[in-house]
């Protein structure tokens, strides 16, 4: 039996994987936004108690899917993450797919040739939390990035053949920076040499977050006002308009905090999309119940 530290979080993708922790936490843990790990201290697990649960989960022959938690494995030492891919390789025979969760960080600190090396042995997909292409409202959320350095850190990945899944957080600004969040955040993803995967949430906050989240705002002078469903409906139409990839985008808008749950591929979907939206923007009955949504 594997008892996992909880909470674990996995995403959506990611429901019918085989979760392993290799790391307990997340290393940065400072997004204003984010209650996910606050009740954990960051470390990196014994390689023999991951190797001892990877032994027990071999049972499941079938398994072709694996997501190597907590909030950001990558941070890990390359040399540790090899072991672990190669157990994992050895412990599944049909393994088609090992994924994990990446912070804008992770893949800069992280050398090409370190990139290739985990590819090369099994790591084929990233979760990206790049939440905003806007540098200013970044710093709001204490997650500092400029847009060079999201684009440096997504295109290695791509060179190193890591596909890439990228999420954006609707509302993240408030109504007062609305224009720049959007305007930003379809900046980067086009100049992006190829992101396969594209999604947004909306903006949820725990009791735990509240305060803080406002106060960073607060400091920058800014005064934080939530937007609607209709609101973050209009976001990701404008969104969605200004995105021009330089080659195709899967995207979803799958995740629990979603009000309009969407699919398709960028650009060809793109006017199918919109006209989803501009329905969903005159009917309000198309909208997921706000009791059936989490962030």
């Amino acid at each position: 039996m594997i008892e996992y530290h909880q909470p674990v979080f996995r995403p959506p993708a990611e429901a019918n994987s085989i979760i392993i922790q290799v790391s307990i936490g997340c290393s940065f843990n400072k997004c204003s936004f984010c209650s996910m790990y606050e009740t954990k201290s960051f470390r990196v697990r014994d390689t023999k108690d991951i190797f001892e649960e990877i032994d027990t989960l071999s049972i499941y022959e079938d398994t072709r899917r694996v997501f190597l938690a907590d909030g950001d494995a990558l941070t890990c030492d390359t040399s540790f993450l090899l072991d672990i891919l190669k157990k994992l390789k050895s412990a599944f025979s049909k393994l088609q797919r090992v994924s994990a969760y990446a912070s804008p960080y992770n893949l800069l600190e992280k050398s090409l040739e370190d990139l290739k090396l985990l590819r090369e042995h099994g790591l084929s997909l990233v979760y990206y939390g790049m939440e905003s292409g806007n540098q200013e409202l970044l710093k709001y959320i204490s997650k500092p990035m400029s847009q060079s350095k999201i684009v440096e850190g997504l295109d290695k990945a791509c060179e190193a053949n890591i596909k890439t899944s990228v999420t954006v957080i609707l509302g993240l600004g408030g109504k007062n920076l609305t224009t720049q969040h959007i305007k930003d955040s379809a900046k980067v993803i086009n100049e992006c040499k190829h992101i396969n995967y594209l999604s947004t949430l909306q903006l949820g906050l725990s009791d735990s977050k509240e305060d803080d989240f406002f106060k960073r705002f607060e400091k920058k002078n800014q005064e934080f006002i939530f937007c609607t469903d209709e609101d973050m409906l209009d976001e990701q139409k404008r969104f969605i308009e200004l995105i021009n990839p330089k080659k195709s985008i899967i995207f979803r808008s799958n995740h629990a905090s979603n009000a309009l749950p969407l699919k398709g591929t960028l650009p060809k979907d793109k006017y199918t999309l919109l006209e989803v939206l501009d329905m969903a923007l005159d009917d309000d009955s198309m909208l997921r119940p706000k009791f059936l949504r989490a962030f």
